[in-house]
């Protein structure tokens, strides 16, 4: 019978975090694929963890993806760990999940912490609906893409990003958002751990004058839906009723329809809108 995977979450910060089952999944397995070996070796020993551990990253994930699922195949079970919190979550275990799906291999997980889901959770924003969008994509085209979806997000947004690029990334939110509400949380579960909770704007001035430390996790509020109706209804208004009426008839709605979608957008009575066709054609 083939082995299993399980995606094993490690702390984040404070190694109080670590789970018992995590320990004991950790020593039980044949094999633990971790995402940088030099610095998980750190955290085995200090459980006394001798299990073997094999590196598994993003420049060799397809190539030892193929052999991690060979040797499951072959009924060993493996452990797979990142650097720190949950494996899957932006970050090359995704990649290794799908091939296991995909042969049939069972894969299950050993929660534990999420710098995402921590920072969320501490923020203050709301956190019934959130949108996690992991680090902002380096390519330019990529990453105007995303801020134009982002613009349009009713949902709290979480974004990674480290110490050193965080003014810049803080800057280009603040361009592309505008002034929103948001909490830089770093160093999570640690000694200096830190929640600052502002607007973008006073952001940038922060982190201009105090040098970033540590991780980051960026939680903005999103945009309110009455601000989307707002912008809708100037879009609109930008149009003449002729040209909105135009709009979905050429949609191929009929006019009745198309006279009650225009008073919508527009906010007014179906009323309001039939008065001014009358007034400007003198024909309905």
């Amino acid at each position: 019978m083939p082995g299993t995977l399980y995606l094993c979450a490690t702390p984040i910060g404070n190694l109080e975090d670590m789970t018992f089952r995590c320990i004991r999944i950790l020593k039980e397995a044949d094999l633990i694929a971790a995402e940088d070996t030099r610095n998980s070796i750190k955290l085995l020993n200090h459980f006394e963890i001798r299990t073997p551990m094999t590196s598994y990253h993003e420049y060799n994930k397809i190539e030892k993806g193929r052999k991690l699922v060979e040797r499951l195949l072959d009924g060993e079970d493996i452990a797979l760990i990142t650097d720190a919190g949950t494996p899957g979550i932006s970050d090359p275990g995704e990649e290794l999940v799908r091939m296991c799906r995909e042969a049939g291999i069972a894969v299950t997980a050993v929660p534990g912490a999420a710098a995402c889901v921590t920072a969320l959770t501490i923020s203050g924003l709301p956190t019934r609906r959130f949108a996690f969008e992991a680090f902002l994509p380096a390519d330019k085209k990529e990453r105007q893409a995303i801020l134009e979806e982002m613009k349009q997000e009713t949902r709290t947004m979480v974004l990674y990003e480290a110490p050193h690029r965080l003014v810049r990334t803080l800057e280009t939110l603040l361009d592309s958002l505008g002034n929103r509400r948001v909490s830089i949380c770093r160093e999570l579960t640690k000694k200096h751990e830190t929640v600052f909770a502002s607007a973008l704007a006073d952001s940038v001035l922060y982190y201009k004058e105090h040098e970033p430390k540590g991780e980051c996790v960026i939680v903005i509020e999103g945009k309110s839906r009455a601000e989307i109706q707002a912008g809708e209804r100037d879009k609109w208004a930008q149009m003449s009723i002729e040209e909105h009426m135009e709009f979905y008839m050429g949609e191929g709605m009929e006019k009745k329809d198309a006279m009650k979608q225009v008073a919508k957008d527009r906010g007014v009575s179906k009323r309001e809108i039939y008065q001014a066709l009358v007034n400007l054609y003198k024909i309905l």
